[in-house]
């Protein structure tokens, strides 16, 4: 190989390079990503077969992009792994929920609803309430929480309690 090639053949890799690493860059916001935690955990019986959990959580929105919320879900996983399904309380009912219960203590945050539009860049303190058909000291006696956020265009995100 000649020398003059072998030089051209390196910066034609490098101006490559450097052209993949710009797009890379440009496009480093535009994977939307929901990470967040679960702040407190509130569980109370609302008779001796069913039960209610109110969990603060913190969420973040770490795009460029705002995500709407389409569905939130609430799940209980057992020790054994197996996964208790909780039907979403809306936010009036919420309000209900802590008049009712003293032992729940206050309602510290709004709950995340159905098309919540969480703007780019932005931290979230929310709450989400659930009713679960088991009694309190079961759901005390369970391995984590898990909430299940659906966005719009399909993509599911999991905030876990620890």
């Amino acid at each position: 190989m000649s020398r003059n090639f072998l030089i051209a053949f390196v910066i034609g890799l490098v101006c490559i390079a450097i052209a993949v690493a710009g797009i890379l860059y440009m496009q480093r916001g535009a994977h939307l990503d929901l990470p967040g935690q679960v702040l407190k955990v509130r569980t109370a019986p609302l008779d001796e077969n069913s039960s209610v959990a109110m969990i603060d959580f913190r969420i973040s929105n770490t795009s460029d992009y705002p995500a709407v919320v389409r569905t939130v879900m609430v799940y209980a996983e057992e020790k054994n792994g197996n996964r208790l399904a909780g039907e979403t309380i809306s936010d009036p009912d919420a309000k209900r929920v802590f008049d009712a219960i003293p032992l729940l203590g206050a309602k510290y945050n709004q709950s995340l609803i159905l098309r919540d539009r969480l703007p780019p860049h932005a931290v979230w303190d929310r709450m989400i309430g659930a009713r679960f058909d088991v009694p309190d000291a079961k759901l005390g006696d369970r391995k984590r929480f898990l909430i299940t956020i659906e966005e719009v265009d399909g993509k599911v995100f999991e905030i876990s309690e620890k």
